[in-house]
């Protein structure tokens, strides 16, 4: 979890006087690269029947329990969306994480990735809005703020929330751009890029400066470690928000995921630009992503074993297989044999294919606990979200279908023992994590709705083109009813025998497997259609 477990593009660095090192600006010097400045007062939806009826439904027959548990989820996610405090900075109303009275950046990154397929109910990517608007003018974005007054958490095991030494915990992984770029597939709605832009490519800048965790003068200091060979990122535990996954902490260290994010940052960058016209720019964001992607492929794959490792300051390898190790797959920069030894590990019984997947720790690992023990093993869906998009993304769809099945499976059978979904849960058995909050909608909405909409059933909005991919591979009924994606929504049912049949008032490109169809208003049938391997 992002709290404490005790609860560019390259642009001229500005520096701060070592004196200052600690000091945090006043409001009317933060947000200065974000054009929203005050909250405008919006009332906040409620969870009923009229909304309901509005949402995606999918269509599962065989899986009520599956069922139950998406509406939970959207229930609950109503349930825990706020308003700015009449004192707060906060600029939007949010998606809360339901945690704690703070808002924690990844958290808010990761329930867009589910909470988008509701954005006509709820805008909920202005969550966002509340961390951009406090940037510092040196791209700065802490990873937690306080709901009430806007002011940074920095903690540290020795001097609580507010510890000076805390601020090197307060980077979270920096995924912000991966939530806009989901955000846009479906809502198709690229005047934020405009808005986002500025804000994205300072904070980028900010992290590839090369830092030092023991520095005083912490924000001259970013992400990239210094004065070593690997040139690759770091984090901290606490900052992470991996707590107590074993990763090395000691200065110079390369962390495989907090590189690989840094690329996926760069590649959202290109994206962005091109989509506003900015070629320039697309094409220096893309060279920054290839090289630190080079980087990552020469220092910390390991050919014998067939993962990636964390690295130290003199690039020998942090021989810990955890979760982390499988952000390459979703960064896109594995090669077809690198992603399929990957592959083998995920599938490996002994390592992270057991009873609930996939555990954040490999089960052969001294570590490793059958209750999760946190992130000593404990499922999380973050990381499995990000593992299950690498798999999609580098062509395992029917692995990556069948993991979230697994996942699902042991997900329903604690909701239905416990009547609602957790934080974490446990790797060896269907059960909660130890510890783990319950009600936890939060980031573990992103099974039961996101991976139920794209992996489960298969469908892939395109918004922007006005087109939707069905990876249709069950061969039972199924279906969707109210998928919006854009100014389109339609209702995509397959009978179990061969026929699909379409609802839209809309017309929109459909691609089926090898096949591709207009959808014109209107109801339309498609027969002969063969679920996918």
């Amino acid at each position: 979890m992002t709290a404490p477990s005790i609860l560019l593009l390259m642009i001229p660095a500005v520096m701060l006087h070592p004196g200052l090192a600690t000091a945090e600006p006043a409001d009317a010097d933060l947000g200065g690269y974000f054009p929203k400045k005050s909250y405008v007062k919006e009332a906040l939806p409620t969870f009923n029947y009229s909304v309901r009826e509005q949402l995606p439904e999918p269509v599962l027959a065989s899986k009520p329990e599956w069922l139950a548990m998406y509406w939970k989820c959207w229930s609950l996610a109503f349930s825990h969306l706020k308003q700015p405090e009449p004192a707060s900075p906060l600029v939007s109303n949010w998606l809360d994480e339901a945690f704690s009275p703070n808002i924690f950046q990844w958290d808010t990154c990761f329930m867009m990735m589910f909470a988008r397929y509701g954005h006509y109910q709820f805008p909920a990517i202005q969550s966002l809005d509340n961390f951009y608007c406090r940037q510092h003018r040196s791209g700065f974005i802490c990873r937690e703020y306080r709901e009430a007054d806007g002011k940074p958490v920095h903690y540290d095991d020795d001097g609580g929330l507010f510890s000076p030494k805390g601020w090197k915990n307060a980077i979270n992984p920096p995924i912000f751009s991966w939530a806009e770029c989901e955000n846009f597939k479906v809502t198709g709605d690229k005047s934020r890029f405009a808005m986002v832009l500025p804000v994205l490519e300072k904070y980028v800048e900010w992290l590839n400066r090369d830092g030092d965790p023991e520095a005083d003068d912490w924000e001259s200091n970013g992400r990239r470690s210094a004065n070593t060979p690997h040139r690759l990122y770091w984090n901290t535990s606490l900052g992470s928000g991996l707590d107590n996954t074993p990763k090395p902490t000691a200065k110079g260290a390369g962390w495989v995921d907090m590189s690989c994010q840094m690329v996926m940052q760069y590649r959202d960058i290109e994206r962005i630009c091109r989509e506003l016209g900015m070629l320039d720019k697309a094409r220096v964001a893309e060279a920054e992503a290839r090289a630190i992607g080079e980087r990552i492929n020469h220092w910390c794959w390991d050919e014998q074993d067939g993962f990636y490792y964390d690295v130290l300051a003199d690039g020998s390898k942090f021989r810990k297989q955890t979760a982390c190790g499988f952000w390459p797959l979703v960064a896109g920069i594995t090669s077809p044999a690198q992603a399929a030894r990957l592959v083998a590990h995920l599938k490996d019984p002994a390592k992270f294919w057991r009873p609930v997947v996939f555990p954040t720790l490999a089960a052969d690992s001294p570590e490793y606990k059958a209750d999760g023990g946190y992130w000593l093993g404990g499922v999380w869906a973050p990381t499995n979200y990000a593992i299950i998009k690498g798999l999609e993304a580098t062509g395992f769809e029917a692995f990556a279908a069948a993991s979230s099945e697994r996942y699902l499976a042991a997900m329903a059978v604690v909701f239905h023992n416990t009547g609602t979904v957790w934080e974490n849960y446990a790797p060896e058995h269907a059960a909660p994590g130890n510890p783990a909050a319950r009600d936890f909608v939060g980031w573990s909405g992103c099974g039961p709705i996101a991976l139920l909409i794209e992996n489960v059933l298969g469908f892939r909005p395109d918004a922007k083109h006005h087109a939707l991919e069905w990876k249709l591979r069950l061969a039972e009924p199924h279906g969707i009813r109210r998928l919006r994606f854009g100014s389109v929504t339609a209702d995509l049912h397959y009978d179990g025998a061969g026929t699909v049949t379409v609802h839209t008032e809309q017309p929109f490109a459909l691609t089926l497997g090898t096949r591709h169809f207009v959808i014109m208003p209107g109801d339309t049938r498609i027969q002969d259609v063969i679920p996918l391997p």
